[in-house]
């Protein structure tokens, strides 16, 4: 059957790489009730959440505990919710990002609009404040999101190459060649929407037909061909994460990369955040 075909696939890889067999055991959940309660008894600054909005006593024992909230939103009607349960700021995430998609309401195959186009759809929707997310990775990039009606940005895959990333050194050598230029959607990493470079393994998992475990069978069962194709150096069979940024944008250093972004958009971006906020006040006060 087609539907274990790339099952059959990785197992050959994993043999083909002298690893052992994948090992299986039932399965048992993390309750996110769990990981909530470790976060609130820290008394953490900060809880930021995708996938959805905790549940109603969570938010109001964070709003207790002074806990800023943010939550990720692919759609003006994702954010639109987010607002009337009262998180403190949400992310508009457009397709381009990397990892996973964080969509809710709707399939995350159905919820993919280009960052651009969500940031100024959300502003309009909501009043907490937008943080902008994926395909951002330089100055430009942060500049058009705030005149766009963002107040915040969020990066990630232009950090991935840095060495001080926790992204493996075959990860970090993958982003850099030119085959990384060519990104794609896929379930077969983890069971989740999310953006990889288009490589072999990829392209084996997103064929037509191919039946994916469920979040987190999947990635529990890839990372059993991840580890020994890391040791491999065979980076067309790891799971590479990347977003939709141009390779020539990722930063060799955080601080150089860091340093050099902070100068940059302080040279233009007064005027710019003063004219958003502006125009935001008066959309609020229509």
């Amino acid at each position: 059957m087609r539907s274990t075909e790339a099952l059959r696939r990785s197992l050959a890889h994993i043999a083909t790489l002298g690893a052992p067999g994948p090992t299986f055991k039932p399965y048992s959940p993390t309750r996110f009730e769990d990981q909530v309660r470790v976060l609130l008894d820290a008394k953490v600054p900060v809880f930021s959440f995708i996938f959805g909005i905790p549940a109603r006593e969570v938010l109001e024992e964070c709003r207790a505990k002074s806990i800023a909230t943010i939550g990720t939103a692919t759609t003006p009607e994702e954010g639109a919710a987010l607002q009337d349960a009262g998180v403190d700021a949400i992310v508009a995430s457009g397709f381009e990002a990397g990892g996973h998609r964080g969509s809710f309401l709707r399939a995350a195959a159905d919820s993919l609009t280009g960052t651009f186009s969500l940031v100024p759809q959300i502003a309009n929707t909501v009043d907490a404040p937008v943080i902008a997310a994926g395909g951002i990775a330089d100055a430009r990039g942060v500049i058009a999101a705030l005149a766009l009606g963002a107040e915040a940005v969020q990066m990630g895959t232009v950090f991935l190459a840095c060495e001080e990333s926790g992204a493996s050194p075959l990860h970090r050598q993958a982003l850099r060649e030119k085959k990384a230029e060519h990104t794609a959607l896929t379930k077969g990493f983890t069971g989740r929407l999310a953006r990889g470079i288009h490589n072999r393994l990829l392209e084996e998992l997103n064929e037509e037909g191919t039946t994916i475990l469920p979040y987190p069978l999947q990635r529990g069962l890839v990372r059993n061909l991840a580890i020994p194709a890391e040791a491999a150096g065979r980076s067309d069979l790891l799971p590479c994460g990347l977003g939709k940024v141009p390779i020539f944008l990722l930063a060799p250093t955080f601080w150089l990369f860091l340093t050099s972004l902070v100068d940059e958009v302080s040279e233009i971006a007064g005027p710019i955040i003063q004219w958003s906020a502006a125009r935001r006040e008066q959309q609020i006060h229509k």
